[in-house]
Order: C-alpha cells, then sequence, then structure tokens
C-alpha cells in the first residue's frame, strides 16, 4: 500500500492550534449559540434585565403613592368637610375657601 501525501497538510500547519483543536471549537460553537441563536440569548437578558430595573423604579413610586392614598383615607375618614373643601374646592353659599398649599412634601 502506497501513503498518499495530504496536499492540504501544509495549509492546516499554516492555522494556529487551538484552532484545529476540536474541543475548542466545540466550546466556540457553544459559546457562539449562547450568545446568539438560544432562546435565552444575551441581548433577551439584557432586554429583560432592562425591564426589570423599571418595574423596581415603578413598585418603588406605586409605594409611595399608596402611602400617599392611605394617609388622604385617613384624613377623609376623620374630616370629611375638611377634605371636601381642599381637594374638590366645595364650599357654602356666600363663602370664598383660600387653599394654601405646603411645599415641604
Amino acid at each position: 500500500m502506497a501513503i498518499r501525501n495530504n496536499p492540504f497538510k501544509p495549509l492546516i500547519r499554516q492555522i494556529p492550534a487551538p484552532l484545529r483543536n476540536r474541543y475548542f471549537l466545540c466550546l466556540l460553537f457553544f459559546i457562539g449559540w449562547l450568545t446568539f441563536f438560544d432562546r435565552h440569548n444575551i441581548f433577551t437578558q439584557i432586554t429583560l434585565q432592562q425591564q426589570l430595573e423599571k418595574l423596581k423604579m415603578d413598585k418603588v413610586f406605586y409605594e409611595k403613592e399608596i402611602e400617599t392614598v392611605k394617609a388622604d383615607k385617613i384624613d377623609l375618614e376623620q374630616d370629611t368637610e375638611k377634605f371636601a373643601r381642599e381637594h374638590y374646592h366645595m364650599k357654602k353659599a356666600n363663602e370664598d375657601v383660600f387653599i394654601i398649599v405646603n411645599k415641604e412634601k
């Protein structure tokens, strides 16, 4: 039997060693697949992280709003007439209502 010379052997030798290693190529393919083609790729994860941050900010905002509404509810339960005059500008006949807003809140 004659030994055949591979004409591509000199070209293959010019490729760097890590690129000829099949395990390295499989690892590179796996990382590429997870980065770009997988259902949970990097771009999806970044989008989900941004949505999570927005939802956290919304949660803080709504918790503050809940506290404000609870304070208004307590105020309403204690003095209905005062609440109606301040928030809905209700007044009796021949009466002027002046509203002073406290800017410290």
